[in-house]
């Protein structure tokens, strides 16, 4: 087994640069997460792709941005760039539930210790290093900032905020997945190009006074416009997330004021080899050694597991997946994810147990359009939703390949699949009988081998109308996926369980639909526990539907539940077996006029607890 020494990690003090030997940094990152040196953590994943260029490369990992900055003070000033990012989450959804409560604990923080980040990182970060700074260039990434990048809904102060350089004083945005962004910036400063005249690269934003829009540029309804009328920042989303995932997308400009935020179009999907080399870097896997002796959640939670892929066609409008890593699947190769296994198995608390070997959805590995050139013209925001492309290439034999090929390794007893799956791609009936064979082989392999005692399906609802604005497909789905989980369990002597995922409060629901979802999943002997209220993130279709009241798509009006009250008479119904909601709930049907849902709701009913139990864990 690997023995790690500090040099290892990227340097995180003035102290472990000069270990090294450096009388400069090329280029000190600043992020809002514990400094976790795995592929899935956004900091190390460029600082990294950072130092396979040549560059000396330092991180500070949550610094304190209260007080005198000595953190941001600490290593001086970099020779070519700062760059900031939040984090791994939007700093406002790491901080608030959906009811605006502050949140005790952090995830992405040792020993979860709450108040190690601002609100707004992005921001506040920038605006330091600015200060002390002034001429060294910024520069923004991450989730935060990605899918803030233009005129957005902030739910937490409940108001429209303008695209986010306009707050920060960023130089240059990078949107999405960084690496080949990062990487041409730093080509381009090599070759001597001057930071404030590089404004072509793909893939990132900036802000401009004096530009003129060019004959294909999209340009949207300015911020002042959105703020005076809704309909506008409805019709402004719909072509944000088309050019997001298109292969050849165009400019998009938006007015803000006397400036204008332009925004490059994306690069297209990295190819296997692009993805290989980014998760092919010298990562330890493993915390900084500052943080012995303490326990960061997020990293617990991936710590033997393999993203075998990035991108996701499912398109669902509460999810932000698409947004940042578009819809286009790239793949790691074979070859790169057994790799990555191997040196799992090294690691000194390994047991013999991947907890997942999968990706943003579960089994969309190495699915594509048949014909890339239809591909290269569709803007469908989903590849599966309201059906499947004719055009998807959905074959599962390449992960049936993946699972086998990594259960020969020695070392390793099992690999689970603990992301979500999607079912409608394994139930869907293709043209080719080859493809329908290989999701059938799927199915039962995923059942029979690579359950950890639970499945994670995210059906999300039981009402079609509902099902329909979140981009899902229908119920009956479910049943019937459902039904073949308990066949293969039975044909295997299995008892697992199904953990379903269901959001309350989403656009379009109402307190009849939650009603209906209590009476149908309590005919299903459910005791739901694994659940959600809807909270409005940035840059998505639901959120977009919850601020403007129109659907972006057909500019038709949408109810969406908005205050405490209506958020809670919603989310009572998941929990209709609970002694203390069944008289509000009475009370609710009431008023709907629908008594009859009562009687259904409560009836004496008896719940399994085998096989066919599908209770969920909080």
């Amino acid at each position: 087994m690997k023995q790690f020494k500090t040099e290892d990690w990227l340097p995180t003090t003035k102290k472990e640069i000069e270990r090294r030997g450096w009388d400069y940094v090329d280029v000190i990152l600043f992020n809002g997460d514990a400094y976790v040196d795995h592929p899935s953590f956004g900091g190390a994943v460029i600082g990294r792709t950072l130092e396979a260029e040549g560059l000396r490369v330092a991180i500070v990992p949550q610094p304190d941005w209260r007080g005198d900055f000595r953190d941001f003070k600490k290593l001086g000033a970099p020779r070519l760039f700062f760059g900031v990012s939040a984090g791994a989450m939007d700093s406002m959804i790491n901080h608030y539930t959906a009811n605006k409560r502050l949140r005790s604990d952090d995830a992405y923080t040792p020993d979860r210790r709450p108040g190690m980040r601002p609100d707004y990182p992005s921001i506040v970060y920038t605006k330091i290093l600015k200060d002390l700074y002034p001429d060294v260039p910024v520069v923004l990434g991450g989730i935060e900032a990605s899918l803030r990048r233009l005129t957005h809904y902030d739910y937490w102060q409940d108001r429209l905020r303008p695209g986010i350089m306009i707050d920060s004083p960023a130089d240059l945005l990078i949107y999405g997945m960084g690496e080949k962004p990062i990487k041409e910036l730093v080509r381009r400063l090599k070759n001597g190009e001057s930071f404030r005249h590089i404004r072509d690269i793909p893939q990132t934003v900036y802000l401009d006074e004096s530009i003129q829009a060019e004959k294909d540029d999209i340009v949207l309804y300015s911020h002042e416009e959105c703020l005076k009328d809704k309909l506008k920042q409805a019709k402004n989303f719909r072509h944000i997330e088309e050019e997001s995932n298109k292969q050849h997308a165009q400019r998009i400009l938006q007015h803000c004021g006397k400036t204008v935020i332009v925004v490059n179009p994306p690069y297209p999907p990295m190819t296997e080899e692009e993805i290989d080399a980014s998760f092919d870097l010298p990562y330890t896997r493993l915390p900084h050694p500052k943080y012995k002796g303490k326990t960061i959640p997020a990293f617990e939670m991936i710590k033997f597991s393999v993203n075998i892929h990035r991108g996701c066609f499912g398109g669902c409008a509460f999810c932000t997946i698409s947004a940042h890593q578009g819809k286009f699947i790239s793949s790691r190769s074979k070859e790169s994810i057994l790799k990555e296994v191997e040196s799992i198995t090294q690691m000194p608390d390994f047991k013999g147990y991947l907890s997942d070997l999968g990706g943003p959805s579960a089994n969309m590995y190495r699915m594509k359009g048949k014909n890339p050139d239809i591909c290269a013209k569709c803007k469908r925001p989903s590849c599966i939703f309201p059906s499947v492309c004719k055009n998807l290439n959905a074959d599962h034999s390449y992960l049936i390949e993946l699972y086998k090929e990594v259960g020969k390794i020695p070392g390793i007893k099992k690999s689970f699949i603990g992301s979500g799956i999607r079912y409608d791609l394994l139930l869907n009936r293709y043209d080719e009988e080859t493809l329908n064979v290989a999701a059938r082989n799927y199915a039962e392999e995923l059942i029979a081998h690579h359950v950890s005692g639970r499945l994670k399906v995210a059906p999300e609802h039981t009402q079609d109308e509902v099902l329909k604005q979140m981009r899902k497909p229908s119920f009956k789905l479910f049943n019937a996926f459902k039904n073949i989980f308990d066949k293969v369990n039975r044909q295997h002597g299995l008892d697992q369980q199904l953990i379903p995922y269901f959001i309350s409060s989403h656009p379009g629901c109402t307190d009849f639909d939650m009603a209906e979802l209590a009476v149908i999943t309590k005919q299903l002997h459910f005791q739901l526990e694994q659940v959600q209220d809807f909270t409005p993130t940035p840059m998505t279709l639901a959120t977009e539907m919850y601020y403007t009241g129109y659907h972006p798509y057909t500019l038709e009006k949408v109810y969406t539940a908005r205050t405490k009250e209506q958020k809670l008479a919603q989310r009572q119904f998941f929990f209709w077996y609970k002694p203390e909601f069944r008289q509000q709930i009475m009370r609710t049907l009431q008023k709907l006029g629908r008594r009859d849902l009562a009687d259904k709701l409560f009836r004496k009913v008896s719940f399994f607890r085998g096989g066919d139990s599908l209770k969920g864990k909080k």
